[in-house]
Order: C-alpha cells, then sequence, then structure tokens
C-alpha cells in the first residue's frame, strides 16, 4: 500500500513536471488560443492549445481531479489517443460526419453528486483521472446537453462517446 502510494506520488511529481516543460512553452497563448476553436478534422496540423506541437497538451488539474483534453490538431489527436489507456476515463465529443467539437462544457458528478470537474475541453477528446467509482458526466455543446452514466473500474479504463447531430 504505501510502495502504491509513493508510486502515486512519484507519478503525480513527474506528470506535473513534464505539464511545467510542456505548459511553459505555450502557456497563456495556447490558452487564449484553445477559447476560439471551434472545431476541426482529422485532417488539421494544427494543435488547439498547444503551440509547441506534436505531443500532449498540457495537464490541468481541479481539486484533486487531473485531466487534459485537446486533439482538434493531428499530433494531439494521435497523442491523446495512444495515451487513453493510462487514463482512468476517456471522453470523445463529435459531430455529423464524425467531425471534431472543441468548447463542450462538460461536468463530472460523483455517485454522492457532488461536482469533481467542471470544465470546457479544449478539443473532441478528454482524459480524466478520477477515483475508481461511478461517475455521471454531464456534456453540453451549445444548447444540448447530454448525460451518461460511466463506472470507472479499478483497473483499465471506462470511455464514453457524445455526438450532436447539428442542424
Amino acid at each position: 500500500m504505501m510502495k502504491t502510494q509513493r508510486n502515486q506520488r512519484r507519478f503525480a511529481a513527474v506528470a506535473a513536471c513534464t505539464a511545467l516543460t510542456l505548459g511553459l512553452a505555450g502557456g497563456a497563448h495556447a490558452q487564449q488560443q484553445a477559447s476560439e476553436v471551434v472545431g476541426g478534422t482529422t485532417t488539421d496540423n494544427t494543435s488547439a492549445g498547444n503551440t509547441n506541437g506534436g505531443g500532449m497538451p498540457q495537464i490541468q488539474q481541479h481539486g484533486d481531479v487531473s485531466y487534459v483534453s485537446g486533439g482538434v490538431g493531428l499530433d494531439e489527436s494521435k497523442a491523446l489517443q495512444q495515451a487513453q489507456s493510462q487514463w482512468p476515463l476517456s471522453l470523445r465529443f463529435t459531430g455529423p460526419s464524425a467531425e471534431f467539437l472543441a468548447d463542450v462544457q462538460v461536468r463530472l458528478v460523483d455517485a454522492h453528486n457532488a461536482e469533481v470537474l467542471n470544465t470546457a475541453s479544449r478539443g473532441p477528446y478528454m482524459l480524466v483521472r478520477v477515483h475508481p467509482g461511478q461517475y455521471t458526466v454531464h456534456a453540453r455543446y451549445k444548447d444540448e446537453e447530454q448525460t451518461r452514466s460511466v463506472t470507472v473500474p479499478a483497473t483499465g479504463t471506462a470511455k464514453s462517446a457524445f455526438y450532436w447531430n447539428m442542424k
């Protein structure tokens, strides 16, 4: 148990250092541009929320929940898809013709109805590190909200996809 906690702390420290290293290069500029992203396709070579390109977007923190979102650009999309197996919860947001969506408002509520995450996605993929348990995901794009129940297992991952058929 102590070794697991030590490893978790070590992983958190490495993740924080990685996030800082990636974030310092793009920092405020990346956050400013992320709010301007409205969507994209898998052929985009741009990178929403990550001006240094070529990898994972910056890891964010909300209380004790870590998350990362993005994937409008091809580089981030591939990096996030490859990283899904390392995160307990993976969310995907798409529209008609599988077009990628950004600026989806995401609220994650635990089994006790406590909000554990409330943020906007920077792209079609959001990876979330939460404790195992039952959660409800509320995802709102424009004026339409969808809700999904997910069970995050003690080992392995949970995935949930949201699709909006915009007219």
